[in-house]
């Protein structure tokens, strides 16, 4: 229990804070009916996309920064406590399979490890030196990019983190939902996505969470497609793990190739099941090493090696 006087420090902060605050309009949520209740939340969910959009070159800033270090062999490491930490987890953790990358490219840091995952571990986000012996282990260099996630903009673990981060002089990334943020002073671009009051207040795995999913989406997608691990809007250098991708990847080569099933199963087994591999090689009718050694000259972009090999 904090002191006296850090009490009230505490109760200052979060009134102010937008993703604290309460309004009257919803004193009367319990007695409305389940269709009402939908309408309501979703009249409050419909907010979130344009006060994601109003950070539209923030958040190319961002991709681009992410980008060059990606190119450069450097990581990006998302850092944050809660419905955050989860956040970025989450979409580390969907990155190999969407896009082949290794794990190691993108990572994600919860305060707390691998349990709060799951559970919450009570104080974790308290601790302003978690985040930095954590990045310490991941021997954080300055070709690495640190997306610190906070509804607040004031957790400690994730100050902390950036914080650390930035001396390093790695590229340093907030997202908060309130504007001039703790986190965002110590990031080099801050993403303050201003969502208002939750649809419960202080709720924040609300509209701050979807505005959180929303970005690192966008952070993650977008640098891949400047990476060239898409093609015409579609995945292909995604790792074929389970029937499903296999089929995925037949499917992607039957649509980008315009060939045949047998004819695409019969390239990605020439290919190695790689279907960016097996496109350029349908394409250009190159063998598997000549249409390979064309990739890498073109720092894996399908559509150059294309160009290249015509």
């Amino acid at each position: 229990m904090p002191n006296d006087d850090r009490l009230t420090e505490l109760l200052d902060e979060l009134s102010r804070l937008d993703t604290e605050a309460s309004t009257t309009e919803r004193g009367d949520l319990d007695l409305l009916g389940s269709v009402e209740l939908v309408r309501a939340m979703s009249a409050e969910d419909r907010r979130v996309p344009e006060a994601v959009a109003d950070r539209a070159e923030e958040i190319a800033a961002a991709v681009d920064g992410i980008t060059a270090r990606f190119r450069r062999g450097g990581r990006l490491i998302y850092i944050g406590a809660g419905t955050a930490g989860r956040v970025g987890v989450l979409d580390a953790s969907e990155c190999p399979p969407t896009f082949g990358t290794d794990p190691s490219m993108v990572v994600g840091l919860i305060a707390g490890g691998e349990t709060a995952i799951r559970s919450a571990v009570e104080n974790a986000e308290d601790d302003q030196d978690a985040a930095e012996l954590s990045l310490r282990d991941l021997a954080l260099t300055a070709d690495d990019t640190v997306v610190g996630i906070s509804a607040s903009g004031r957790t400690p673990y994730v100050v902390g983190g950036l914080r650390f981060a930035r001396g390093i002089g790695a590229l340093t990334v907030a997202i908060a939902s309130n504007a001039h943020s703790a986190i965002g002073a110590e990031a080099d671009i801050a993403i303050e996505v201003v969502t208002g009051p939750e649809f419960i207040s202080g709720s924040t795995r609300l509209k701050s969470g979807t505005a959180q999913k929303l970005v690192v989406n966008m952070l993650t997608t977008l640098s891949m497609i400047k990476l060239g691990k898409t093609y015409r809007g579609v995945m292909v250098d995604l790792l074929a793990t389970n029937e499903k991708l296999r089929a995925r990847s037949i499917r992607t080569v039957m649509q980008l190739a315009g060939v045949e099933a047998e004819e695409a199963a019969v390239a990605l087994s020439a290919a190695s099941g790689s279907v960016k591999l097996a496109l350029l090689m349908l394409a250009t009718g190159a063998q598997a090493d000549a249409a390979a050694s064309a990739l890498e000259s073109a720092d894996g972009i399908l559509r150059e090696a294309i160009i290249a090999l015509s």
